[in-house]
């Protein structure tokens, strides 16, 4: 049964992943809840999303309180950084199609009620934020609604509180199951009350205290690696000045920038990010479903501000580990080497693509300015076989990003990496990493006695300034 059950999880993983990543899926639906003006990184993130307009479908964002800004809501400072973009947004499809207008996106502004969590959750709180979630879940849309929390998630929680009230229990089941939520941990005492209410509501958060949690990997100085790409030194140079009227708006870093960010990261299609797999691991880290223990979240204790930690009642998508080498560039004979170093840890699963996503968010604050041919561009990744291959035990097989090009004509370099968390198969496996620095590689499957999965990320990035990065993930299942 055993055996029988893991060869369910690899159909899964493979089935799940041609879905999700076949280059033909539709942008992800988001709802953002900000409790924005409680700290300056609501801003920041509201910049650098404003910049992803034509690669994810928002639909509305919702001004709400958390346990740092507890009866204020501030929907006006949403419109002050949508009246920025609105002076960009014409220069920005000089670089690609599909960014919506300012006057769309005020449209989408709404907001909560000004107060504190479950204060804000019953009969007759009803705000125009939580009918907005309704709305948009009504829709004829077969697409998850991603609810993407940067503050308290009070307003989701009076949403479904009153579909639970007004519906059949058949419908509020079918809208849950269309939900998805991202918390930047818990911000209000309505995030336990939601996962224990609504047991099938889909929810990624790392519960417990911020130091603890995967998102904080964004801000995280580490020690052993470079960390320019958080400095306030880059962020002054590469987004704050000199890039246009939405680079202004972004605020310097109070307490840590964009805690906020990870939130959505993963759903930017990028060829690495798999939203419906958090498992698979992204831009926004890497996550497994489970149930942590008391003594794991340190039940009794608080989050910071003072919400209190209960027991987690059934499973969630929480933290998850990896274990990373950076890759080093090398003056001398092969120009790409894994560092000595070897880093392990929930935060490592974000951190790690951390210089792609900022250099990402650096260029497109060029577009808001610059003109197309002064600009980088990211490279358009391609494989010469499937996404998903199929091998015996034992057998070689090859990777091969032939028919990889760059928009802007620019050198690329080719990392070939695998990534055993993601799949099923053991971590310590010898399939022939060497060398992972050319566009071909051969690897070799492993001898095992069931079906398992393997992840291999091909990852290419262009040699324009700022470097820019794009990935394919190829799952191989190998056969015994």
């Amino acid at each position: 049964m055993k055996n029988l059950f893991k060869l369910l999880m690899v159909l899964l993983a493979t089935s799940s992943f041609v879905a999700a990543d076949d280059g033909s899926t539709a942008k992800a639906r988001m709802v953002v809840l900000t409790d924005i003006e409680a700290d300056p990184d609501d801003t920041q993130s509201l910049v650098r999303l404003l910049l992803y307009a034509n690669s994810i479908d928002i639909e509305a964002i919702v001004a709400t309180t958390s346990v740092h800004q507890k009866n204020r809501v501030a929907p006006e400072s949403i419109q002050r950084v949508i009246d920025a973009y609105g002076k960009v947004q014409p220069n920005l499809l000089k670089h690609e199609p599909g960014f919506p207008t300012a006057d769309a996106f005020h449209k989408l502004v709404t907001k909560g009620l000004p107060l504190y969590g479950m204060n804000g959750v019953g009969d007759g709180m009803d705000s125009p934020g939580s009918d907005r979630i309704i709305e948009l879940l009504d829709r004829d849309d077969e697409r998850p609604l991603w609810i993407s929390v940067w503050g308290g998630p009070n307003t989701l929680a009076q949403s479904l509180h009153k579909l639970r009230k007004t519906r059949p229990g058949e419908d509020v089941k079918r809208l849950v199951k269309k939900l998805r939520v991202y918390t930047i941990s818990d911000q209000d005492d309505s995030g336990i009350w939601l996962r224990n209410e609504f047991p099938d509501l889909q929810y990624v958060v790392s519960p417990g205290r911020y130091e603890r949690s995967t998102w904080g990997a964004i801000n995280q100085v580490v020690e052993g690696i470079d960390n320019t790409t958080i400095s306030n030194t880059w962020l002054a140079n590469h987004i704050q000045q000199g890039h246009g009227p939405l680079g202004a708006e972004y605020p310097d870093v109070a307490w840590g920038v964009e805690g906020d960010t990870p939130a959505f990261l993963g759903l930017i299609p990028n060829g690495l990010n798999v939203s419906e797999r958090p498992d698979f691991g992204g831009w926004g880290g890497r996550y497994e479903l489970g149930q942590p223990s008391d003594d794991e979240i340190q039940v009794g204790r608080e989050v910071q501000g003072g919400v209190p930690i209960l027991a987690e009642t059934r499973p969630i998508w929480g933290n998850a580990s990896d274990t990373y080498r950076p890759r080093l560039f090398h003056d001398q004979k092969r120009a790409e080497k894994p560092s000595d170093e070897t880093f392990t840890g929930n935060r490592v699963t974000l951190w790690r693509w951390r210089d792609d996503f900022q250099n990402d968010f650096a260029a497109r604050m060029d577009w808001c300015t610059a003109n197309y041919e002064d600009a980088n561009h990211p490279p358009v990744p391609a494989l010469a076989h499937a996404e998903t291959l199929n091998v015996k035990s034992g057998e070689q097989f090859r990777l091969d990003a032939w028919g990889t090009t760059d928009p802007d004509g620019d050198s690329l370099s080719y990392t070939w990496m695998y990534y055993p968390e993601a799949g099923s198969t053991p971590l310590d496996l010898d399939i022939g990493q060497s060398p992972e620095n050319v566009y071909q590689v051969t690897r070799t499957a492993p001898k095992l006695d069931q079906p398992e999965t393997m992840h291999f990320i091909l990852k290419v990035t262009d040699r324009g300034m700022p470097r820019l990065t794009r990935y394919k993930r190829v799952i191989v299942t190998v056969q015994p």
